[in-house]
């Protein structure tokens, strides 16, 4: 045999194995697929009223039951001081602090962020180095709680926002990756022009923009309701809808909204709430013990506000409000807790109360309010 016949030869036999090898995967792939579908439809035949394709990607999987993910019937409203920042020793550490409170704000389903100025940051009237802490805090809350798509359009390059790459996500339901199929999506404005008269184009974060019926200004962020696609095209369509709307109407965490406050009781008067809060919690080592309190006062309300004092204490904020006139900081508030007796430590820091009192206070209103 010649080397140029041999050398054929073996060209074809690798050919050969090649496609043999494809076909092997190829089976094994389909075995695979064939497998998990059967292991779905097994799952969701235990519920009738369930299909295969009415699965959401929220949904959690306990105990081989698929279950919703459902936030609680009344918004939850945390208030922290900005002067925690000026605790931290570097800027790294400053931006890590921020990530640790929307961390456990996404992960106890809290609506709304209230940063405010506690006049630690003052000092005869003057303010120290820490006079941007309230408004760095609040940056980095927010561009935390915005899906990871929409980032560079809404925030520009900033020196407080250098080090948010560090930062763990928030990982929460309305950060949807492009794959996910979600009746609901966060979008930015798009800056492509539509026919007039005929809407905007919306960035959704899906490989194509989606189109709404109204004109609104480029650049905004907007909630958008996706209607089903129709066959044959791949323009998707969809209708601007409150920030609201998917938590009301399917009861899914969307995220909290970041508020500033000039001071203690601006956090009050402020309320975004008509009715105002109307379940006021303050939290303090001088506190009364949560153990103590009857689960029939944890009952009855729509809107919680939960506010957490600075390295000085609640104490403190109280003395540098002069729109308060009472002596008692706990007259603020319809319960004024200390949600970690017994504490090994002098201290608490106010990121590590924010996780041990959003634990013990909504584990007690999940025995007072009926779902």
């Amino acid at each position: 045999m010649s080397p140029i016949t041999q050398k054929q030869t073996f060209k074809n036999l690798n050919i050969e194995k090649k496609q043999e090898k494809k076909k092997w995967k190829e089976q094994k792939l389909l075995k695979a697929a064939a497998e998990f579908k059967k292991e779905l439809e097994e799952d969701v035949s235990t519920n009738d009223n369930t299909k295969v394709e009415d699965v959401s990607p929220y949904e959690d999987r306990v105990n081989g039951n698929l279950t919703h993910r459902i936030c609680p019937p009344y918004t939850i409203s945390i208030a922290v001081p900005g002067s925690i920042l000026d605790n931290a020793q570097t800027s790294e550490l400053r931006t890590y602090l921020a990530g640790q409170v929307a961390r456990a704000a996404s992960i106890y389903c809290v609506d709304e962020v209230i940063v405010f100025d506690d006049g630690s940051t003052q000092q005869d009237g003057v303010h120290r180095l820490g006079e941007n802490s309230c408004s760095q805090f609040a940056k980095l809350l927010q561009y935390l709680e915005c899906p990871q798509y929409l980032r560079k359009h809404l925030f520009p390059l900033h020196k407080d926002l250098q080090y948010a790459g560090l930062l763990n996500p928030l990982d929460a339901p309305h950060h949807l990756r492009q794959t996910d199929d979600f009746p609901y999506r966060e979008g930015v404005v798009s800056h492509h022009l539509v026919r007039q008269g005929k809407g905007s184009y919306v960035n959704v974060g899906l490989l194509r923009d989606v189109c709404i019926d109204k004109a609104l200004t480029p650049g905004i962020r907007v909630t958008v309701n996706l209607l089903p696609q129709k066959k044959g095209t791949k323009k998707r369509y969809g209708v601007v809808v409150p920030p609201s709307q998917p938590r009301t109407e399917l009861g899914v965490y969307w995220g909290y909204s970041v508020r500033l406050a000039k001071s203690l009781s601006n956090v009050f008067a402020k309320a975004p709430y008509q009715e105002g809060y109307d379940l006021t919690i303050g939290t303090s080592d001088k506190g009364s013990l949560l153990e103590d309190c009857d689960d029939s006062e944890f009952s009855n309300f729509k809107h919680i506000l939960i506010v957490f004092g600075g390295l000085d204490g609640l104490e403190s904020t109280l003395e540098c409000d002069e729109n308060l006139s009472i002596n008692n900081v706990s007259l603020l508030f319809d319960k004024y807790l200390n949600t970690c007796p017994n504490q090994g430590s002098r201290t608490i820091r106010t990121e590590e109360a924010i996780l041990i009192s959003l634990a013990q206070i909504t584990a007690k209103l999940s025995k007072s309010v009926v779902y």
